[in-house]
Parts: C-alpha cells; sequence; structure tokens
C-alpha cells in the first residue's frame, strides 16, 4: 500500500489573502496561478499495519511542526478508504520550504495524488482538489497544470471548484526566481491571513475588489494579453501586501533585495524588456516573463545585492504518480 508522486509549486497571479471559514480553509476569494515546470516535490507514501503512528520526513528529517497537518490531510483519504492503517511519509523539496515558493501548494498536492492511490482510491480531480485545497489553500491549484483558477465555493457546500484556463503549451510563459533568503517566514500564511482579516482596515476592500482582478485577469489569459496580465498580476501583488502591512501587528514579507529586485523589473519593462513581478508571502521574487527574455531577466536580477540564486523554469503540468 505505497505510491510516489511530484508536484511543482503555483505561483498566484491574482492572490487570495483571508479565510471566510477556517474550519472547511475556505478562501475569502478566488485566485489564479500558473504552475511552474520546475522546482519540484516528490512525496512517497507508506500505509503499514506495523507502522503505530503516522511519520512525516521532510527532506529526510522527521518535520513535527508539519506532522498534524500530514497527518490531517492522511485522515480524510483514510476516511474515504475506510482503513485505519498509518502511514510513512517522505518528501523532498528541491527548493527552500516554508519561505514564500508555495511548498506547502506542492506538497500536499503531491500527498493527496499518492495517498489516494496507496489506498486505492479512484478520486477524480475535483475529489482531489478538496482534499488538498483543506490542507493547503493554495495546494488544489498545482493539481492542474499551466493557469489555473480555484473559484469560490458554491453555497450548497465547502467545495471550491478548479479549472484549467489555459493549458501550459497553448501560452508558454518563463519565469525567473530571485531567492532573496532561505529561511522559513517568522509568520505563515494562515496565521498571516486571520490576521489580516481580523485587523486590517482593508480587508473588506480587498474581498470586494477580486471578482474585478480575476474577470481581468481571465480575460487577459484568454486574449495572451501579457501587458494586461502584467497589470493586474503587479497590481493584485501590492493590494495583498498592502494588507498584510495594514495588519496589526503588521506583516513585513519583503527584504531590502525584494525591493531592489521589483525596481529592476520595472525599469526592464520600461526597456521593453517583456516581464512583470510577483510576490507571495516572503522574500523571494518571481518575474514573470515572455521566454526570449528569460535569460535578460534572470541576469538582471542576479545582479541585485542579496538575491541569493536565480531559478529559472517555465511552465507545466499538474500534480501525478511517479512511473515506478
Amino acid at each position: 500500500m505505497q505510491a510516489s508522486a511530484q508536484a511543482q509549486p503555483n505561483i498566484a497571479l491574482v492572490k487570495y489573502w483571508g479565510k471566510q471559514d477556517l474550519r472547511h480553509n475556505l478562501p475569502a476569494t478566488g485566485s489564479i496561478s500558473i504552475t511552474l515546470d520546475a522546482p519540484r516535490t516528490h512525496t512517497r507514501v507508506n500505509f503499514s499495519a506495523s507502522q503505530e503512528r503516522d511519520q512525516f520526513l521532510l527532506n529526510g528529517k522527521p518535520e513535527p511542526a508539519m506532522l498534524n497537518r500530514v497527518s490531517a490531510c492522511l485522515d480524510n483519504l483514510r476516511a474515504l478508504a475506510d482503513c485505519p492503517l498509518r502511514a510513512r511519509v517522505e518528501s523532498d523539496n528541491d527548493f527552500p520550504t516554508g519561505a514564500g515558493l508555495a511548498s506547502s501548494a506542492s506538497g500536499f498536492a503531491a500527498l493527496v495524488v499518492a495517498g489516494a492511490s496507496a489506498l486505492g482510491l479512484n478520486l477524480d480531480t475535483q475529489q482531489l482538489a478538496d482534499l488538498a485545497r483543506r490542507a493547503s489553500g493554495s495546494a488544489a491549484r498545482s493539481l492542474l497544470g499551466g493557469f489555473v483558477e480555484l473559484l469560490l465555493p458554491a453555497a450548497d457546500g465547502p467545495s471550491t471548484p478548479v479549472r484549467s484556463l489555459r493549458a501550459a503549451h497553448e501560452w508558454p510563459l518563463a519565469v525567473a526566481i530571485a531567492i532573496t533568503s532561505s529561511r522559513t517566514k517568522s509568520v505563515g500564511s494562515t496565521e498571516g491571513m486571520e490576521r489580516s482579516r481580523l485587523t486590517s482596515p482593508y480587508y473588506p476592500a480587498w474581498v470586494s475588489s477580486a471578482e474585478d482582478d480575476l474577470a481581468y485577469a481571465r480575460q487577459a489569459i484568454s486574449d495572451r494579453d501579457f501587458l494586461s496580465l502584467a497589470r493586474v498580476s503587479e497590481f493584485s501583488c501590492l493590494k495583498m501586501h498592502a494588507l498584510a502591512m495594514s495588519s496589526e501587528p503588521g506583516l513585513l514579507y519583503f527584504n531590502g533585495a525584494t525591493v531592489e529586485c521589483l525596481h529592476r523589473i520595472r525599469t526592464l519593462r520600461t526597456q521593453g524588456v517583456p516581464v512583470f513581478f510577483t510576490v507571495d508571502a516572503g522574500p523571494q521574487v518571481k518575474a514573470v516573463c515572455l521566454p526570449e527574455a528569460l535569460e535578460q531577466v534572470g541576469q538582471a536580477l542576479a545582479d541585485v545585492p542579496g538575491v541569493q540564486k536565480i531559478i529559472r523554469c517555465g511552465l507545466g503540468a499538474g500534480a501525478r504518480l511517479d512511473k515506478e
């Protein structure tokens, strides 16, 4: 009763920040993202009668801080399979974890795919998406490749539909990720979202303006309109961070190199380079560009003081089982 799967992080272009239902981990707004082709998470799940309790290893080491979330996700799978067995879960990331690179999204997407297969469950994408989203709000998007939208739940239940807007090969954008810190962020996304919901005076406006951003982004993706996608993505990014900063106490996920990278990207665009930025809850900068600009953008960001590493990638497929 074992299986392994892989998944990649997704980068939200139109972001969500805040929950409407903490118990079911339901987002307050929809979101639109791109799934990358790298970096990657590989996760193996092994259910066994000899396993007395769930065990979770990340990059070869026990990770007790994440064990409760992993076990809760496995509990939902076990309930569907009517199986009481505990599991050993081994997950490996080839990128910094908990540092604003959507490691929880790729991790839980890989976990539900591998876990469902190990238990012999034949689940469709929507069922897997609900399981992944309950563990991590953005994980459902990593189940699909290319351009992905996570919609608001239907009125009759806690289900969040996920759908593909465009396949990766239909608009093959590229991404240069500037790593400005490998440290785990001091305030996680779940805690940060709830702080913003409860304390930021901007929160109602953030929620009420989301649908306009989503509609604008859908149209840009449909038209393959890079400049329009750039406009709405940067707008959504800066609004989210303004919301975080206006919380009490304020959440400042940027560092100095983050800000300098944003200035560098805007300078490149004034020079005619097709590129825009987005930043999640962390200090890493994602520069989205047309493929022919990737090397120029990557080199420009590498030259920013404080940038430790550049990860170059394209758009990729969704979570899937490893071929063994």
